[in-house]
Parts: structure tokens; C-alpha cells; sequence
């Protein structure tokens, strides 16, 4: 759902270009350690609630997006660690969510994986820019979050209707959008 690849890219987005589709990432310590990647499930299709991708025309840089997160969480700062911890469950929350269909638990999972982000990053290194158009959806009412470092936001809606009506808002506020359609992963 990355709209560019960054050069620094995370474990994250090496599973999604390898893998494509829809994905479950478990990148618990000790898998990592023993055999070096984390567990990769692929999520129906079918379960996926009405997505969306909202971007800038100009996207930011990752590096900054990082900043020092990746420096504190190897000194063992104990904010990063259990945000890290947390995130993953935030995961885990969404994976059950959609297996259940349940749309409002997917979108606390979302909202609460925002809220958790901008607390430890901090606005300063989030940018004013993808604050705001994180406020275009929270101010309509919708699960809204960083697909990935910055520069785009993926939310949920509930029926086309409420789709339609935040890309009217997107697009009057001057950011690119799309609904998303994912498409099954094609086998070789």
C-alpha cells in the first residue's frame, strides 16, 4: 500500500513486496533469533472491511519518520520496548477483529495503534503534515492510521457512502485518494 519504497525500509515492508496481498506479521524475538524472519500469515480477502489510502502529493521521508526510535529501542528504552510490545498486539487485536468481522474492533485496533505511535514518535517528528491529514478522518469519525512510515494514511469505512464522503474530504483539503480493492496474491 506504499506508495514509493524507501531505501531503509523495515522488515515490514520486505514481507508485504515479497509476499503481496494481505498479511499477518508476527516478528516475535525468539522466531527472529532461531531462524531469522517471523511468522507471515495471508488474511482472506473476504474479511477486509471498505479501505481507503489518502497521500500527500509529495511524500515525506521515512528517515525522519524513524528518527531515533530504532537507536532507543536498541538501548533497551523501556517507552520503546513496550510500545514495540504493544504495536504487536494492536496486530493481534486487528487479526481478530477481521477474522470476526468486527469493524468496530478493527477500528479501536487502528485508532489505538495512531494514538500509541504519535505518543512515543511525537508530533514533532510525525510532521505537521501527516497530523493533518490524520485530523481529516478522525474529525468525520474514522479509523484512520500510517500504513506505513508517513506520507499516506489507510482508513476504514463502513458502507461506500462513508467511503465516498472522506474522499470528498480528502480531495477538498488537497490530498490524493484512493479506495483500496486488494487483490489476491498471484501464485507463479
Amino acid at each position: 500500500m506504499c506508495t514509493y519504497i524507501c531505501m531503509q525500509a523495515g522488515l515490514q515492508d520486505r514481507v508485504i513486496q515479497t509476499y503481496e496481498g494481505c498479511m499477518y506479521m508476527d516478528f516475535a524475538q525468539p522466531l527472529l533469533e532461531e531462524r531469522g524472519y517471523g511468522d507471515y500469515v495471508r488474511l482472506p480477502l473476504e474479511h477486509l472491511p471498505l479501505l481507503w489510502l489518502a497521500f500527500l502529493s509529495d511524500p515525506s521521508n521515512s528517515g525522519k519518520m524513524h528518527n531515533n526510535i530504532k537507536a532507543r529501542w536498541a538501548q533497551g528504552d523501556a517507552e520503546v520496548v513496550e510500545a514495540m510490545r504493544q504495536f504487536g498486539a494492536f496486530a493481534d487485536q486487528a487479526r481478530e477483529a477481521l477474522g470476526r468481522k468486527d469493524w468496530q474492533g478493527l477500528g479501536e485496533a487502528m485508532s489505538a495503534n495512531f494514538a500509541l505511535r504519535r505518543r512515543v514518535y511525537g508530533e514533532a517528528t510525525l510532521g505537521d503534515a501527516n497530523l493533518k491529514m490524520i485530523a481529516v478522518a478522525e474529525e468525520a469519525g474514522l479509523p484512520v492510521k500510517f500504513p506505513g512510515s508517513g506520507g499516506a494514511v489507510v482508513g476504514m469505512a463502513t458502507t461506500e457512502e462513508e467511503r465516498d464522503a472522506i474522499k470528498l474530504r480528502y480531495e477538498n483539503s488537497g490530498y490524493v485518494f484512493t479506495k483500496l480493492t486488494p487483490k489476491a496474491h498471484a501464485t507463479p
